[in-house]
């Protein structure tokens, strides 16, 4: 057993997640879920996540974005949190187009449903050159089928519900190569139990009373996965733990 301690200061704290070699994926592409939990355990306050977030998350969420092809988000914490299309600084765009990556990640919406709000800024508001992705079934509703084509990128990955392997089939099959997803609960846990889930990267925020919401939500009959520490970081009272998958195998005792 170590016991962790403050070391000394890391100039950029990007620079550690930015280090990470994602270009080989245990399946078709690399996926990130980045979340914020409370002291215990709690996914949001209030039904928002925003209200975790202290402010060094807050900085490191933002930035975060910079690692990815595209941002996967779940419905939910779109209608939640008001998401907008993504936005990096002059510096940030140019690191990027050094990596050979776009200058912006699209965003991507998981929904079965369809019940979302096509003239909100994240799909009005969306460059051409990222325009909102939309990722649903083939069950979905024909009308607010022809509603998203007409509003975003539409993407079909199963028939009665959003398969997770399909949709990073997809996403991949587009050249988005690391995806990274920031929530909801419900669609990290499918992503979990899918076995898509490479690195999760998950804020301690110092809060607590928040509400009953985990920050994964297994689906009924869904496995246990095993994840190795990879790093940790603080600052001030917020802790910033970074993990990767681990085989199977190395999971058993």
């Amino acid at each position: 057993m170590e016991r962790l301690e403050r070391s000394a200061p890391i100039p950029d704290p990007l620079a550690p997640y930015l280090e990470v070699d994602r270009t080989r994926p245990r399946h078709e592409c690399w996926v990130t879920g980045h979340m914020v939990a409370g002291l215990d355990g709690t996914a949001a306050i209030h039904g928002r996540v925003g209200a975790l977030s202290t402010a060094p998350d807050q900085d490191l969420f933002r930035r975060m974005r910079q690692i990815a092809d595209v941002v996967m988000i779940g419905a939910q914490t779109v209608r939640s949190e008001g998401y907008a299309p993504m936005r990096l600084s002059e510096d940030a765009q140019a690191q990027r187009r050094s990596r050979g990556q776009s200058e912006m990640p699209p965003v991507a919406v998981v929904s079965r449903s369809l019940d979302l709000d096509w003239s909100s800024s994240v799909f009005a508001a969306a460059p051409e050159h990222a325009r909102t992705i939309v990722i649903t079934c083939a069950k979905a509703d024909p009308e607010l089928l022809a509603a998203a084509e007409q509003a975003a990128t539409v993407i079909i990955a199963g028939e009665d519900r959003v398969e997770p392997a399909k949709a990073l089939q997809a996403l991949a099959g587009l050249g988005y190569q690391v995806v990274l997803c920031e929530g909801g609960p419900r669609w990290l846990g499918e992503l979990v139990a899918a076995d898509r889930l490479d690195e999760l990267c998950l804020t301690i925020s110092p809060m607590m009373g928040g509400d009953p919401l985990p920050v994964s939500i297994a689906p009924s009959g869904a496995g246990i996965a095993q994840f190795g520490l990879e790093s940790t970081m603080v600052a001030d009272d917020t802790v910033f733990l970074r993990y990767e998958a681990r085989p199977a195998e190395e999971g058993r005792s």
